[in-house]
C-alpha cells in the first residue's frame, strides 16, 4: 500500500494571455484575501484597453499578485507601478520582475491608502487598476485620493472592481465606458473627463 504524500500549501500561478510574455506562468503567493483576476476577466478586460496600453504609465493598486500590471508590461507598457500591503506577495512580485527582466516596474510595499495620499512628484497615471479586498470599504477613500491628490489626468481610464453587492461611491467626473458582471464581481471601466 503506497503512502499518501502530505498535503503541502501550494502556492499558484498567473498567466500572461498576450504580448512578449504570452503564456508564460509567474508563482503568486497564497496570501489570505488574494483573489488573481481570473483569465475570463482579464481577456474581457483587456478587450476593453486594447488600444489603451502600448505606452501607458499603468498604477496597479492592491496589485496582489501583479496579474493586471505585468499584462500591461507583456503588453508594452511604458512602465507599471505596483502598491501591495502584503509583504510576502510584494517579494514574490519582485521576484517575477526579475524573472521578466523588467527595468520599468516598480514595486511599492504599503497599503494604496497611504501610496495615494502622498504624490510629490506630481505623477499622474494613464490607466489605473482597483481592485481592493472586498468588504473593507477601500474603493471610495481610494477614489477620493486619486482626485485629491492628482493621480489622475483628463482621460485616465480607471478599472475598478468590486462585490456585487456593494454600492461605492465614484467620482461624478468618471464616465462609465464598461461594465460586466462576472459572479457576485462587478467590473466597470471608467474614463475621467
Amino acid at each position: 500500500m503506497r503512502k499518501k504524500k502530505p498535503q503541502t500549501q501550494s502556492n499558484g500561478h498567473i498567466r500572461i494571455i498576450s504580448g512578449k510574455f504570452k503564456g508564460r506562468k509567474l508563482p503568486v503567493k497564497d496570501v489570505e484575501g488574494l483573489r488573481p483576476t481570473t483569465d475570463r476577466v482579464k481577456e474581457t478586460l483587456f478587450n476593453w484597453l486594447m488600444s489603451d496600453i502600448r505606452g501607458a504609465s499603468i498604477l496597479d493598486c492592491f496589485a496582489g499578485s501583479g496579474s493586471l500590471g505585468f499584462e500591461c508590461l507583456s503588453r508594452f507598457a511604458k512602465e507599471a507601478t505596483f502598491v501591495e500591503l502584503d509583504k510576502g506577495a510584494v517579494n514574490q512580485i519582485k521576484a517575477n520582475t526579475l524573472t521578466l527582466a523588467l527595468d520599468n516596474a516598480f514595486v511599492f510595499h504599503t497599503s494604496a491608502l497611504e501610496f495615494l495620499k502622498n504624490n510629490q512628484k506630481g505623477q499622474s497615471f494613464d490607466v489605473v487598476f482597483l481592485d481592493p479586498p472586498f468588504r473593507k470599504d477601500l474603493l471610495s477613500p481610494c477614489c477620493e485620493l486619486l482626485e485629491q491628490h492628482h493621480w489622475l489626468h483628463d482621460d485616465t481610464l480607471i478599472y475598478v472592481e468590486f462585490e456585487k453587492e456593494s454600492q461605492p461611491k465614484l467620482p461624478d467626473n468618471w464616465q462609465l465606458l464598461k461594465e460586466k458582471q462576472a459572479g457576485q464581481v462587478m467590473c466597470m471601466l471608467f474614463s475621467r473627463t
